[in-house]
């Protein structure tokens, strides 16, 4: 048998990304109470208008060069204090952008970190050289009060596992959301089911609406329903849960112009409020041929997770799901890249330490799972959990895992699942792959290395890596010797 060395040989790159504090969005700003609004629509509009031109003269000159269009987010800002604004008043479009940008405020969504990256390859892989391979890598940016969004970056990795980044867009554009996009009934009940929110009340509200209908016919359904009761006050509850499950799924639409390093994922509902972490990408390949790509993510609002899933083909429509199911617990949930058996699959930690194989017939509702593995080694015995979706090889399922030990310090390990039947564990590191060096243990949450999904490109494993939760750096691995490591009967041995 073939002498293993003791220890795999692991290259960390000298590629670093850091926080920018000047990667600003606009977003909207509301100064408290609907009475304070009026106020200020008020003191706008008592300006004289020599002194309102002028002054958004000026507003513009300090802001147009920073965004790629001011003036459309003023127009929208205020068309979401519109109904404040006193009955009869007159305005022309300087007003309205006026009292636009009162109602506006920048937002340095990475002033604070830039970390927790995902890998996977680029949909459009044009004007590549021979051997090379274009990715896309989304990231974790975190700013003012710790909300969390998600950004891309896009770059090349050539035959000799060089790797370059394309240059990153002066602007940052949050994306919105569509607001008449149409929702599936059928799913939509199977959601209410579930919540035990589905009862007459609720069918009767169903009943008014289509197979496919939008939020505003829901809402006109509801309203139609809530005339006909006898008593409204114990229908609110019902409206409030169907309303609520409607804004949790919704579309967002990337402007055609614009550059991957520009879009930005904000927090668009309640559930985010507080953010969105941690996105798993995956690029899924289904039985046709055809390809999507999906990313789990968690949605926090400052008390809650809720486990979410964006949905896209080309990264020009982005639909973002709720999760459903029994076992849609917890953070991190990683999809497989394809159907197994002809089932999807999901690896998870859903009880919070150990973990778990997730699969299902439907890719938004999951009630099975199996516990596979459990904290083994001293360098994770609080807990592990996946760092990503699985990787296909010939020698099987290919996990990343992240496992936190003493000191609460986070390493990477690796374990292999069986192709055919990913239930089976049949190697496991017993020392981990990344253990934070002296460089890597200082910053927001110290002594952490993690990653949210690697990719395979040739005969090397790629990882993208977030250090102590502040910034993001790269390592690469020879994938036959991991996998060698994996397969040889001391693998997985304490």
């Amino acid at each position: 048998m073939k002498t293993l060395p003791q220890r795999l040989e692991v290259t960390r790159l000298a590629h670093r990304f850091v926080s920018n504090d000047r990667r600003v969005i606009a977003r909207f700003f509301s100064p408290g109470t609907d009475s304070r609004i009026r106020t200020v629509i008020q003191r706008v509009l008592k300006l004289r208008p020599r002194r309102a031109s002028t002054l958004l003269a000026d507003i513009l000159t300090n802001f147009e060069s920073r965004h790629r269009d001011v003036r459309q987010v003023f127009v929208d800002h205020f068309e979401k204090v519109r109904q404040h604004v006193p009955h009869g008043a007159q305005l022309d479009d300087q007003r309205r952008l006026l009292i636009g940008a009162y109602f506006t405020m920048e937002y340095a969504i990475e002033s604070a970190a830039l970390f927790n990256p995902s890998i996977v390859e680029a949909p459009q892989q044009d004007g590549v050289p021979q051997g090379g391979k274009r990715f896309l890598m989304s990231l974790r940016a975190t700013g003012e009060g710790h909300v969390s969004s998600i950004v891309f970056r896009c770059g090349v990795i050539d035959r000799d596992n060089r790797i370059t980044f394309e240059a990153v867009s002066h602007y940052a554009r949050r994306l919105k959301v569509v607001e008449d996009r149409y929702y599936e009934k059928k799913l939509f009940s199977l959601k209410l089911l579930e919540m035990g929110a589905f009862n007459d009340t609720v069918s009767a509200v169903l009943d008014r609406v289509g197979p496919r209908y939008t939020l505003a016919e829901l809402n006109e359904a509801i309203d139609r329903t809530r005339e006909e009761l006898d008593s409204p006050e114990d229908f609110e509850k019902n409206a409030e849960n169907m309303v609520w499950l409607a804004r949790s799924n919704y579309l967002l639409e990337v402007p055609p112009d614009t550059d991957p390093s520009e879009i930005v994922i904000f927090p668009s509902t309640d559930d985010e409020s507080r953010g969105i972490e941690d996105v798993r990408l995956v690029r899924f390949k289904d039985d046709n041929g055809s390809v999507q790509y999906y990313g789990t993510y968690t949605a926090f609002n400052g008390f809650s997770t809720l486990p979410q899933l964006i949905e896209t083909k080309e990264f020009l429509k982005i639909k973002v799901h709720t999760l459903n199911g029994r076992y849609v617990q917890n953070k991190g949930l990683a999809l497989f890249p394809r159907q197994v058996g002809g089932w999807y699959m999901m690896i998870s930690r859903l009880d919070g330490e150990n973990l778990y194989l997730m699969k299902s017939d439907n890719i938004r509702f999951w009630n099975e799972a199996t516990r596979i593995q459990a904290p083994r080694f001293p360098w994770e015995f609080i807990q592990i959990g996946n760092c990503g979706s699985p990787l296909e090889t010939d020698a099987g399922w290919l996990l990343l895992t992240h496992g936190v030990g003493p000191m609460r310090q986070y390493c990477i390990g690796a374990s292999l699942l069986d192709r055919d039947d990913p239930e089976k564990v049949i190697g496991q590191l017993d020392q981990p792959l990344l253990v934070p060096v002296e460089s890597e243990r200082d910053g927001y949450v110290p002594n952490v290395v993690y990653t949210c999904g690697a990719m395979i490109h040739d005969d090397t494993l790629v990882i993208p890596y977030a250090v102590s939760d502040s910034a993001t750096r790269f390592a690469t691995v020879g994938l036959r010797d991991l996998l060698a490591h994996l397969t040889s009967h001391t693998a997985g041995r304490r």
